[in-house]
């Protein structure tokens, strides 16, 4: 068997813009829309108390992948380590010959930015511009580097660390701010752990468009049921959303049912409806699709056998 290879953190990112992150996940959602591409419900492994494993499968585009990865919030405190680590394994569905490993952290941080920008694209009111970030880590950066590539900006970058927010400020060219004045832009991603409530009734707008990208698990939320409630509601996968996302808690309350919230999906290819008007508050929750890694992948792939990025080679 040829060697395989192997790209690092570094080389992932490396290897895909912001835009064209945001191309490949859009076309994601699209494909598997058509039934085109195939994903099977992502398996959670819990490791009590340090936290859980996550088994997330797809096959397109002539690939197939198993992302393997975890969410350990305690890692940075305690040991120092990231609280996401993981691997992406894609391999050739027609052969099954493996093709590479990629750095799950890293795909994980482009597909999570790309839909942040693909979601406001479909759904944020027409003219909407400013964009706010609250939690400005790996995934929150990439959201703010992927919005910024598809048009928005100035923005407002907020974290409890003023260190993360001022690197992300600096980087861009936006500007730190309290929570209040993240809230206060036209379209706000929020990128927290989820342990946390960062939105209330109180801080929705007419005309607002939020992404929840930080509830990814059962117990977690960034808003209150309340707020939830209030918006017009949008999300990447239900069954993932109503058990384990933003939609959760409102679900768990009968507050939100199934006929409540549309795909995002429906929406990208003219199935559904989205924005119900230009007073509306849109919300979208992003619980993370394995067909998002997949696209990742495929661009990954695309500039490895382009000479764009360079890989390790290692023997199996």
């Amino acid at each position: 068997m040829p060697e395989l290879p192997v790209l690092d953190h570094g080389a992932v990112l490396a290897a895909v813009t912001p835009a064209d992150a945001i191309a490949h996940v859009r076309e994601a959602f699209l494909r598997h829309r058509r039934g085109e591409w195939s994903m099977p419900p992502k398996v959670y492994l819990d490791s009590p108390p340090h936290g859980d494993f996550r088994a997330m499968p797809a096959r397109g585009n002539g690939l197939a992948i198993l992302k393997w990865i975890s969410s350990f919030p305690g890692n940075p405190a305690a040991r120092g380590l990231p609280a996401v680590m993981g691997v992406v394994c894609v391999s050739d569905a027609a052969t099954s010959q493996p093709l590479a490993l990629l750095d799950a952290a890293a795909v994980t941080a482009l597909r999570t930015g790309a839909v942040a920008a693909v979601a406001a694209d479909a759904l944020a009111r027409e003219g909407a511009r400013t964009a706010g970030i609250v939690g400005c880590g790996l995934h929150g950066a990439w959201a703010a580097r992927c919005l910024a590539a598809a048009g928005y900006g100035p923005g407002v970058c907020h974290d409890p660390r003023p260190e993360a927010a001022e690197a992300l400020a600096a980087e861009l060219g936006w500007r730190t701010g309290p929570l209040a004045e993240a809230l206060a832009c036209d379209v706000v991603t929020c990128v927290t752990p989820g342990a946390e409530v960062v939105v209330d009734v109180k801080d929705l707008r007419p005309g607002l468009h939020l992404n929840m990208l930080g509830a990814d698990g059962p117990g977690k939320a960034e808003a209150t049921v309340g707020a939830v409630r209030s918006c017009a509601l949008f999300c990447d996968d239900w069954v993932q959303a109503s058990h384990g996302g933003e939609l959760t808690g409102a679900v768990e309350a009968g507050l939100v049912t199934r006929d409540d919230v549309t795909d995002l999906g429906a929406v990208l290819a003219g199935g559904a409806p989205g924005r119900p008007g230009p007073q509306a508050v849109t919300l979208f929750d992003s619980t993370g699709l394995a067909i998002q890694d997949l696209a990742i992948a495929v661009a990954v792939l695309d500039a490895l056998r382009a000479g764009r990025v360079e890989a390790q080679r290692v023997s199996l």
